[in-house]
């Protein structure tokens, strides 16, 4: 009889186990399609509208600055915010490029 309660236990130990592993997977799985995933996304559209920027486009900065690109650099922008008036920029400032009006 002792032996049937020990070998019970035994047996219900190892599937506790086997469902926390299975909890913590199924977990994992939920936080990388919820967060992590749309994150990546995020971070690849952002990378490649700031590779695609050029002279001419028009440019809102993480500040709220809106201007006009008149200089690039590898790193900065130098962008035109009035008349005679032209800020630097890094690269990493521009928040939004709006769509050009035709």
């Amino acid at each position: 009889m002792y032996q049937l309660i020990l070998a019970q236990a035994e047996g219900q130990q190892g599937g506790g186990l086997i469902t926390t592993i299975i909890m913590f997977a199924l977990i994992f799985v939920i936080f990388y399609f919820m967060i992590l995933r749309p994150q990546q996304k995020r971070n690849k559209e952002r990378e490649k509208m700031l590779s695609e920027m050029k002279k001419g486009d028009k440019v809102i900065t993480s500040g709220g600055i809106h201007g006009k690109i008149v200089g690039m650099d590898e790193k900065t922008l130098l962008i035109e915010v009035d008349d005679n008036v032209k800020l630097k920029f890094e690269r990493s400032s521009v928040s939004a490029v709006p769509a050009q009006e035709k």
